[in-house]
């Protein structure tokens, strides 16, 4: 409403269609309950077809045409892309999703059905709920309890500082190299795509930490989003990890509609590339953003094929006599092809994406960074230090995050006094918005 107030019609239409399919698909018979299904799923597609993939489609059809010496006919719509509309339809599906197949009762009170799709901490770039999950906990009771407030509040201020002083950090210099790939090195593009490796993780768990929290404070417990991707040993892993509740929800909802993995051989390739190239284009109506898709359902598709080989070749190899060293290469292996696919998510459009790989294989030269403020430089890679360190931690050792858990109330405190003189000294604060805001 901020941008567009009448966008809020928007969220209003969908919340009224979804709240009547409800109760309709509860109660009508089995041909009907289908139709109000479908009605609620084609209102939601609709919205989302309508803003985020109408001028797509029709510059590639402009495009097309023109190739064929033929002008197009249909007009562009100028229109601007509402806030969190992929994160707040995929949540309403969901609703009707679950009512049809029996495992959520219609929501009867539309003032609760309708903070359930505009629930605030998570509206706009999720985690994406399940009606399981959140509906119930409008209809409880909630009471101050200071052990949530503390919580809340220590996911918020990691959340601050993973933004503030790592992603928009890191942005200053991905921005400088992505935008501008003809003027950098292969060795600077190279780094800068593992900055954004690390940028766009901290600025999507950021937003998760700070939802989650938020709700916490007030007595609402949402999913976990993220659980230490990057030390993911396989692709398949990876999506395990990374964007949960969108993964689950492509696994729950499209995933296992088409077949999942109890179809033949074939279609079960057809069916991991499809929900991989489908999720590439939920990100984005662009091209890199579908490439980006297919290109990790393709990642998945070849680990399965070649997971005999795997398993002969660390056989010969004698690498499985060594858990920790086959772990260590398990783990990089996979973040180096997750960063080979981050090109083309962050890349400004295709020809650039093939460029920058490009330069990176072939093109020698220094390394890009700004020499008139070094430190700049240095504080990335001592915040990515100070992130690794920390997640190491939680993935290894198996034990909560002490540096803002001690048992010793003087250290816990003076580990919240050092995290926020550390986001107040070296943060950003230049005003960047969320990365997922744009989807």
């Amino acid at each position: 409403m901020a941008f567009v107030p009448v966008y809020i019609l928007i969220l209003g239409f969908t919340i009224i269609i979804d709240y009547f399919a409800g109760i309709f698909i509860e109660n009508g018979v089995i041909k009907k309950r289908k139709l109000f299904l479908i009605i609620s799923l084609i209102a939601n597609i609709g919205i989302l077809a309508i803003f985020k993939y109408y001028n797509f489609l029709n510059q590639n059809l402009t495009e097309l045409l023109g190739s064929l010496h033929t002008s197009n006919p249909i007009p562009f719509l100028k229109i601007l892309l509402p806030i969190g509309l992929s994160f707040h339809t995929f949540q309403a599906m969901s609703y009707t999703i679950e009512v049809y197949r029996g495992n959520q009762k219609a929501e009867r009170n539309f003032g609760i059905y309708s903070l359930y799709v505009m629930f605030y901490p998570q509206l706009v770039a999720g985690p994406i709920e399940r009606p399981q999950n959140l509906l119930h906990q409008f209809r409880e009771t909630h009471h101050f309890n200071y052990g949530r407030l503390q919580q809340g509040l220590k996911l918020i201020l990691w959340g601050f500082f993973k933004k503030i002083v790592i992603a928009d950090r890191l942005a200053l210099h991905v921005n400088e190299i992505y935008n501008r790939p003809l003027e950098h090195s292969g060795i600077s593009l190279l780094l800068a795509t593992v900055f954004f490796a690390f940028q766009i993780y901290c600025d999507f768990s950021a937003y998760s930490d700070i939802a989650i929290g938020c709700a916490k404070i007030m007595g609402f417990d949402l999913m976990t989003n993220f659980k230490r991707p990057y030390f993911s040993t396989s692709i398949s892993e990876f999506w395990k990890r990374w964007h949960i509740s969108l993964s689950t929800w492509f696994k729950d909802y499209l995933y296992i509609s088409l077949g999942g993995n109890r179809v033949s051989i074939p279609r079960w390739y057809f069916n991991l590339f499809i929900v991989f190239l489908i999720s590439g284009l939920w990100h984005g109506a662009n091209w890199t953003y579908i490439i980006w898709g297919a290109l990790n359902g393709l990642y998945l598709i070849f680990a399965i094929i070649l997971q005999k080989a795997k398993n002969n070749i660390n056989v010969f190899t004698g690498i499985n006599k060594f858990p920790r060293i086959n772990l260590f290469f398990q783990i990089l292996i996979t973040f180096m092809l997750v960063c080979f696919s981050w090109i083309f998510f962050r890349a400004n459009n295709v020809s650039e994406a093939f460029l920058i790989i490009k330069r990176i294989f072939t093109n020698r030269g220094p390394l890009s960074y700004d020499k008139d403020d070094p430190s700049s430089f240095i504080f990335s890679f001592a915040s990515i230090l100070m992130l690794f360190l920390v997640e190491f931690k939680r993935e290894f050792f198996n034990k909560k995050f002490s540096f803002l858990n001690n048992e010793n109330w003087i250290i816990n405190n003076l580990s919240y006094a050092l995290l926020i003189i550390i986001i107040l000294l070296i943060g950003v604060f230049d005003g960047g918005q969320f990365i997922y805001f744009q989807f």
